[in-house]
């Protein structure tokens, strides 16, 4: 048995009972040398996984703690959100959600495992990611134009790949299908880096992909990029014009997430991780790493963040409505 002398007992008593009176205490300590868990709702190797582990170093820095990504996909981030709302690790727990988690989601399930709005507490935007129409290098097309000549050959159709059910990729796809007239038939995956591989072996032929799961192998030829979703081309891409200049007038889409955590986390907590996640934002190597995915960081306050879920949620849930989509 070890015998700790009266004096160091006391003294240690004297420490655990001021702790106690500051709301500090041993378990509050322990939780501050515990790593901080991100939870996302894809894949690994996606553009979504990318950027939570490019942020996620920057902010272990300013919080002196390690945060680590764990990767917890399908059902259009539902299990992800399912797990994070259901947490009782409060102040250790962090969430990506995105377009799907928070603005489609809410129309397009008929019930919901968290509530958006009751489970959630933003922290802050992350980033908004354009993105490129890709198709395989075996489809015999440059430009819009003659991608609908294409597809429009094929006897059945044509299958487009998304990273998921409820994903932007997944949506926006379906908006283009709409103001195009094109008969397409979706194939979800779980996540855009799945996906990706298939078209990149020619399984899948055609992806509204996200630029930070597809830049790469467009730059390398592996993919061709038809056009952009954007409102204006993008400067890693000056050459591939945009879907609106081609034809598909008024069509415009993105994929973005924000940082968010659990309710029940203490305001000063989510201050704390807000600032944290505004000076990451402002690094150069995160400014650097965005540039090279040609991602948009969106640097704002909790507040800022709910007024654009409220408008993007009202726009894609219209869309949801006038097209009948629903997932049981």
């Amino acid at each position: 048995m070890i015998h700790t002398p009266r004096r160091t007992w006391v003294r240690a008593l004297g420490v655990a009972a001021l702790g106690s009176l500051l709301g500090l205490g041993s378990l509050a300590a322990h939780a501050q040398d515990k790593p901080i868990e991100w939870v996302v709702g894809y894949a690994a190797g996606g553009g979504s996984d990318m950027v939570a582990r490019t942020v996620a170093e920057q902010m272990s820095q300013t919080l002196k703690r390690p945060i680590i990504v764990s990767n917890r996909p399908g059902a259009a981030t539902n299990i992800a959100a399912d797990y994070v709302s259901k947490s009782k690790d409060i102040g250790n727990i962090l969430f990506t959600a995105d377009f799907a988690t928070l603005a489609a989601n809410p129309s397009l399930f008929a019930k919901l495992p968290y509530d958006p709005d009751r489970d959630f507490t933003p922290v802050g935007l992350l980033a908004r990611f354009p993105m490129l129409l890709v198709v395989s290098n075996d489809v015999p097309a440059k430009n819009w134009k003659e991608f609908t000549a294409w597809a429009n050959a094929q006897p059945q159709g044509v299958s487009y790949a998304s990273a998921g059910l409820g994903s932007p990729h997944h949506l926006s796809t379906e908006l283009l299908k709409q103001m195009s007239g094109l008969k397409m038939t979706h194939v979800p995956y779980r996540g855009a880096a799945p996906a990706v591989q298939d078209l990149l072996g020619g399984q899948i032929k055609v992806g509204l992909m996200d630029t930070a799961s597809v830049q790469q192998h467009v730059n390398a030829g592996r993919l061709r990029a038809i056009g952009v979703a954007s409102a204006q081309r993008l400067k890693n891409f000056p050459d591939v014009p945009t879907l609106i200049e081609q034809g598909v007038k008024g069509y415009e889409a993105y994929a973005w997430q924000g940082l968010v955590v659990p309710s029940s986390t203490p305001r000063e907590t989510v201050a704390q991780l807000h600032k944290a996640l505004q000076a990451a934002l402002d690094t150069t190597m995160v400014k650097a790493r965005f540039h090279t995915l040609s991602l948009e960081a969106l640097p704002g306050t909790p507040e800022q963040m709910a007024a654009y879920v409220k408008t993007e949620r009202e726009r894609w849930g219209k869309l949801i409505r006038e097209n009948g989509f629903k997932i049981e």
